[in-house]
């Protein structure tokens, strides 16, 4: 697979990483700032691109993978539909729900793949979690809670359009959060109800909430907690907990820590002790294992032309759960998403 990149901030070099070991080639890149876009093509053997659209234009990209700010997603899948190209959009996948409608639209109209990346969907923990859910392991599901609580230096927000609503559409939940948000609907299903309140800067210098603490209702009755900061030094690994009415369990970090199933010792669980490859102090410290499956899924959706894990639908559902926790917290009133 020959794939075109656009933006190549920090989280593009996971990308190029994982590409690598799958053997694909990064046949083209661009970025807004020239240096940092040659400095990634002289790494990863691709041709730097001043303008994006040059690179959507090439006739070898086989998918366009976009690392920018969300803020320009739908100009890009604009471009990507008009030429027929397939599109990956980094988290989250756009600021309006309104915008990821119109994505959603314009790549079913020109029959092209959209994706949103949300790799934890294909740790081996989430798989096998979700296939047991499925079976009814757990039993009912009454709670789903998921909590992210990091930090991040204030260096971290002076960069431009770190932690802006213009920019990134908000702070540690849209951007940090929205990865547990994505993995508890895929496990506990769509959100109904939110209620939420939260803390502006409280620990830096940002537009945006560095706190977050939502209620939330499940479609299903089950009830849940998602938490979100990126204020709490020193960071600490995030957690799901799921519990049924025949038990529970814990992923921490990317790994399943906690299988407590009556008359079910779990013996096909992945259970490991302990935590890996949380991004809880340090953005980068992420393992690629899953981003490298994502790809691979996204790829083979390209080569089929049948539907990615995770779909445009797919983004929208977790941007409305962000957007619904956001306005809640703003307006102090019970928010429904249905």
């Amino acid at each position: 697979m020959k794939v075109g990149l656009i933006g190549t901030g920090a989280i593009s070099h996971k990308h190029g990483d994982s590409y690598r070991e799958l053997g694909y080639e990064i046949v083209a890149c661009s970025n807004r700032g020239e240096q940092k876009g040659r400095e990634f093509a002289a790494k990863y053997g691709a041709e730097f691109l001043p303008d994006w659209r040059d690179l959507v234009a090439r006739a070898d990209v086989g998918y366009v993978d976009v690392c920018t700010f969300p803020d320009s997603h739908l100009e890009i899948v604009r471009e990507c539909a008009a030429r027929g190209k397939s599109v990956l959009l980094q988290k989250p996948m756009d600021l309006t729900l309104d915008n990821c409608r119109e994505m959603i639209q314009l790549a079913e109209k020109a029959d092209i793949r959209l994706g949103v990346v949300s790799q934890h969907r294909f740790d081996d923990s989430t798989i096998f979690l979700k296939k047991a859910i499925d079976d009814g392991r757990l039993g009912t599901i009454l709670q789903a809670d998921g909590y992210v609580k990091w930090h991040r230096p204030q260096p971290y927000y002076d960069r431009p359009g770190k932690g802006t609503w213009a920019v990134e559409g908000g702070g540690a939940l849209i951007n940090q959060g929205i990865h547990t948000v994505d993995v508890l609907m895929y496990l506990a299903g769509r959100v109904a109800q939110v209620a939420a309140q939260w803390q502006l800067a409280a620990a830096h210098r940002m537009e945006a909430e560095d706190v977050v603490n939502a209620l939330v209702r499940y479609q299903s009755g089950a009830t849940g907690v998602i938490q979100a900061a990126t204020a709490f030094w020193p960071g600490f690994t995030e957690r799901i907990e799921i519990h049924g009415t025949k038990g529970s369990a814990i992923i921490t970090g990317d790994r399943l820590t906690t299988w407590a199933v009556e008359g079910d010792d779990g013996a096909d669980a992945p259970v490991a002790q302990g935590s890996d490859d949380s991004g809880a102090s340090d953005p980068m410290a992420i393992p690629i294992e899953n981003l490298k499956r994502g790809f691979a899924d996204f790829a083979q959706a390209v080569e089929s032309g049948q539907a990615p894990l995770i779909t445009g639908e797919e983004g929208y559902h977790a941007l409305a759960i962000v957007l619904g926790v956001y306005e809640a917290a703003r307006s102090g009133q019970v928010v429904s998403l249905t």
